[in-house]
């Protein structure tokens, strides 16, 4: 995600750099073409461009408008997973007790490896819904014994998710918990689910082609159509006055094309790694773990 700064040309250029640069050729050529060979034909004023360039300006926004649903909801169903993961964490430090003093140190051990397994889950998410390896981002998380079970999975998470509702089971059958509390963290495990399965729901349902390939090939045409009713009224000035245009409606296209998959592994992206690394902060500090990570900061103006 691209952290907030102020406006920089040099970003807002690059954005759509190539094609502004085609297009800045393109108009210069029907000016040379027009004022130059005099081929008057290539001048067509009378193009409703006005009417047109409405039309197409309400395409775009409604494929934004959509676009920006599926990130914004993406960043909420991630919120919701770092709530979730903290309430977890919460009931399993508070809910599971040791029914005797002998069973006190295999009681904190399970509540650690449950903690342990919640921020291995986390980013075993991230790591699918980014489609990469999810087993290069656990070395550290789990036990060797644990990424050799994991490695023919092929829904990590929910295998994860099958440990530690299998624990809270266990801790049910040993009356660490009763059963008001086991439907409790049964609960939290059936939210994260949701949530993982939400997300996993955007990532695997891409936007229909016709939002991606319509939306962008009625912008080339109207930048293509614009010089020719510029150049008329606008003489050697028309590349100025399509290319300011036509940057207006390139970059927008880009904008929606950018947003529309949030799990891309992209500059545009919802933050995944700062938040997963937000959780496992927030999890082995419940812990009482002295040793804890640093936040993630902004590399070049892009938090991953």
């Amino acid at each position: 995600m691209i952290v907030p700064r102020g406006p920089q040309i040099r970003h807002l250029i690059g954005y759509v750099g190539l094609p502004l640069l085609t297009l800045f050729l393109y108009d210069l050529a029907i000016v040379l073409l027009y004022k130059v060979l005099h081929w008057d034909w290539v001048a067509l004023p009378h193009i409703p461009l006005a009417l047109f360039g409405s039309a197409i300006g309400l395409i775009v926004a409604f494929r934004n408008n959509s676009s920006y649903g599926r990130w914004w909801e993406a960043r909420t169903l991630w919120g919701g997973i770092v709530n979730n993961s903290r309430a977890w964490t919460r009931q399993v430090l508070t809910a599971i007790a040791p029914q005797k003093e002998s069973d006190r140190e295999t009681v904190r051990a399970m509540q650690c490896r449950m903690v342990h397994l919640q921020i291995a889950w986390v980013n075993a998410l991230k790591q699918q819904l980014r489609g990469l390896p999810p087993l290069d981002e656990l070395h550290g998380m789990l036990e060797e014994d644990d990424l050799v079970l994991l490695k023919d999975q092929k829904n990590i998470p929910l295998t994860i998710s099958m440990w530690q509702s299998d624990m809270v089971r266990q801790a049910l059958e040993k009356d660490w918990i009763d059963s008001l509390q086991w439907s409790a963290l049964d609960r939290s495990l059936e939210d994260l689910g949701d949530l993982q399965g939400g997300s996993e729901r955007i990532k695997n349902t891409p936007m229909p082609k016709q939002y991606d390939y319509y939306p962008q090939l009625f912008v080339k045409i109207y930048c293509l159509l614009l010089p020719l009713s510029l150049v008329q009224s606008m003489g050697w000035f028309t590349p100025l006055g399509s290319t300011l245009v036509g940057f207006i409606f390139l970059a927008l296209d880009k904008i929606g094309r950018d947003l529309e998959d949030p799990f891309e592994n992209s500059i545009y992206d919802i933050p995944l790694s700062s938040m997963c690394r937000t959780i496992e902060i927030n999890l082995r500090q419940a812990l009482g773990e002295r040793s804890l990570p640093e936040p993630l900061q902004p590399v070049k103006g892009v938090l991953w």
